[in-house]
């Protein structure tokens, strides 16, 4: 097995930079999204079928993405970086389409579409961490995603606070503001990928690898490639789809809910209400897009405590002060106070886009890389196919369809993913 290169702090960086601009589109679809629906005429308990293309697209590209590019090598893209490119450039072409919609189910459509591309970008990033980086850089690595997750999130909602300042009215069937921060996504999209790609060389393949990847396999090679993978997956990582079930259904409820609620706790304001209803958009933006600057600032802080502590008990805390800040949420009235509420749900935050991957990542075989780190996608994606198919009942029926009392159900859940997260046994220690 050839020794990977020890890289240094700026290499990394730079690997990572595509991540940005996918996590701008990501910022988007949580925090843009379901107000384009309000715009567009949805109801509050359309809006979680509405968000089906997420997770399904998650759950069909990301496996499928991660077992061919484990099987890909080409001399001068290498392994990964063609799909970061395909997906990067099916994702900006689809932002500039976006604004364009002028009903419910073209918008539906085109974030079908958009959210393949983020998912078939996205995907081989995690597996490049570990192509890349030797197990003790590995923390390192994964935790500058949090810091791009962070970086790319705030710029998308920021821009959702600046931009109805700036471009003022309509255009088509909506607000002029909703083209400016998609173009720009656009622009973040391809930039920041064809960025990481200039400036990251892969590790080629050894001799062995080589002809494996050149043994020719049927069609469906990928897909036996994923049921394989999940007959043979180590047992912590079923843990984790227990932690990320409880987890991830509960940010879906957050996302989803999280402009409605401030507009009734703060302005006392529905969608039908345009003007008080678009101020708190805005204002959710900015909020959303504080707790992605909390997570780029303290991402890094986060692998020291790793290393100290462990991941899971790093985890397990995060997720404890991220289910208070939910809990505090809606019953807050005063537009300013959010900030102290989301600032949990930013320290959360920091810990899922990286330490989870830490708890798994030394019983994984280095050659399933690609394939298990779409199964963990899966993982995410599943809680959320069962939340959109299932959440607009319980808003309904018992929680009154008021996004208030989804936000403080997201809460629970946390809750109940940090008991199930420190039930996590690793057998394999990483080398932090």
């Amino acid at each position: 097995m050839l020794k990977k290169p020890k890289l240094s702090f700026w290499q990394i960086l730079n690997m990572n930079v595509g991540f940005f601009g996918i996590q701008y589109s990501f910022g988007l679809q949580q925090s843009a999204v379901t107000p384009i629906y309000d715009f567009l005429g949805a109801s509050p308990d359309q809006i979680p079928i509405l968000h089906l293309a997420g997770p399904v697209t998650g759950l069909l590209v990301q496996p499928i993405i991660g077992a061919l590019s484990d099987k890909t090598w080409n001399p001068k893209l290498g392994r990964r970086k063609p799909y970061f490119l395909i997906g990067a450039i099916l994702c900006s072409l689809t932002l500039i389409a976006f604004p364009f919609s002028s009903s419910l189910w073209m918008a539906a459509g085109l974030l079908w579409i958009l959210d393949a591309g983020n998912n078939t970008a996205m995907e081989p990033y995690r597996a490049l961490i570990a192509d890349q980086l030797e197990e003790e850089q590995q923390p390192l690595g994964f935790q500058m995603q949090s810091f791009f997750t962070g970086l790319g999130q705030v710029l998308a909602n920021v821009s959702l606070f600046v931009f109805p300042l700036i471009f003022i009215g309509t255009t088509g069937a909506l607000p002029t503001w909703v083209y400016a921060s998609f173009f720009l996504g656009a622009i973040c999209s391809i930039g920041s990928i064809l960025w990481s790609m200039s400036k990251t060389k892969e590790i080629p393949p050894t001799k062995e690898e080589l002809i494996k990847i050149r043994e020719k396999g049927s069609v469906l090679e990928p897909l036996k490639e994923i049921f394989s993978a999940i007959k043979d997956m180590p047992k912590v990582m079923w843990q984790l789809a227990l932690v990320y079930l409880f987890q991830w259904y509960a940010l879906f409820c957050y996302w989803q809910n999280s402009s409605k609620s401030v507009a009734l706790s703060v302005w006392n304001a529905t969608p039908e209400n345009t003007q008080a209803y678009s101020e708190a958009v805005s204002w959710t933006g900015l909020v959303n897009g504080w707790y992605n600057v909390v997570t780029f600032l303290i991402a890094f802080a986060l692998v020291g405590f790793a290393k100290k502590y462990s991941a899971k008990k790093v985890h397990a805390v995060c997720l404890i002060i991220a289910a208070i800040g939910f809990l505090a949420f809606p019953h807050i009235e005063n537009k300013n106070l959010l900030f102290f509420a989301i600032t949990g749900f930013g320290i959360g935050w920091a810990s899922m886009m990286g330490i989870p991957y830490l708890m798994v990542v030394a019983d994984i075989p280095k050659e399933r890389y690609g394939v298990y780190m779409g199964i963990i996608n899966m993982m995410i994606v599943i809680p959320m196919i069962i939340q959109t198919l299932s959440f607009g009942f319980i808003l309904k029926t018992f929680l009154n369809n008021d996004p208030r009392n989804a936000i403080t159900f997201a809460g629970v859940l946390l809750l109940i993913a940090t008991i199930c997260t420190l039930f996590i046994k690793q057998n394999k220690q990483p080398q932090l």
